[in-house]
């Protein structure tokens, strides 16, 4: 498994900085991911037997990331605009089906899937249009994907008192602690790329270790639900692509408002 995870980790390294010095190859990229990451997200619920609307959800998700790429936004709140306009086609989908019965666990699964995983993630594409958005893009990837790196080799290694065993065996209080340090050592390290104080990077660093690792668990306590061990097999080592970005999908958010209203960034 280690191995797989190196041979992977050194493409994937390959790939992103390829996409972080490429604008085209970066959009390419996260809309991939993000419409892999819906499939796998609803195909899981599928195997547990959970309706949902799977390609609409796949479809409309992937709308949120070209939108911010193409700097379309219909009002300054669009978002909003957006959740009523896929109620309302669930709705009108919901009318269709010859049964009622699943119909709010169908609407309300396929909502959640396109928020969870297309507008949180969506997110990494909001960073890398602020100002200095190629530093900012590659921190919050240090900082968070350094967590998982520590907390894995740290838990695998000296790991002895589990975390939330209910949810995931082999996460450890000593990988939870180590990947916090990671994070904050990972913010310490782009501190050359960024304008902000060290008390910011390490704070950064402190919510991304935390928030990564919540959204680590978040996504197995889903899968520990759907009775699957990845998402998918796609990525050797990894799993799946929901399984690669999990950590993400709360780290992103959050370190955009930071960034943005806290430090006062400007978008371009």
């Amino acid at each position: 498994m280690l191995i797989k995870r190196i041979y992977s980790s050194v493409i994937l390294v390959a790939l992103v900085v390829i996409a972080v010095l490429n604008r085209w190859v970066f959009n390419a990229a996260l809309t991939a991911l993000t419409v892999l990451g819906l499939y796998e997200f609803f195909t899981m619920l599928e195997r547990k037997g959970i309706p949902c609307f799977k390609y609409f959800g796949i479809g409309m998700g992937a709308v949120i990331p070209l939108s911010i790429m193409f700097r379309f936004e219909l009002t300054r709140k669009w978002e909003l605009l957006f959740i009523m306009l896929a109620l309302l086609f669930l709705f009108m989908m919901q009318f269709k089906r010859r049964q009622s019965q699943g119909a709010v666990v169908g609407i309300s699964t396929t909502i959640f899937g396109i928020l969870y995983i297309s507008w949180f993630f969506s997110f990494l594409i909001r960073i890398r249009l602020l100002e200095n958005g190629v530093g900012l893009f590659a921190a919050i990837l240090l900082i968070t994907k350094l967590g998982d790196v520590g907390a894995y080799l740290v838990g695998a290694r000296f790991g002895k008192r589990p975390l939330i065993p209910r949810i995931s065996p082999k996460k450890s209080v000593e990988g939870a602690i180590a990947g916090l340090v990671f994070s904050v050592l990972g913010a310490l390290v782009a501190k050359p790329w960024l304008s902000f104080s060290y008390g910011h990077m390490i704070l950064i660093g402190a919510f991304g270790g935390i928030l990564g690792q919540l959204g680590d668990l978040s996504e197995s306590l889903m899968k520990r639900d759907c009775q699957v061990k990845d998402s998918s097999e796609i990525i050797p080592g990894f799993g799946g692509v929901l399984d690669l970005i999990d950590s993400l999908l709360f780290t992103a958010p959050v370190f955009y408002f930071y960034v943005h209203i806290v430090l006062g960034a400007m978008e371009l």
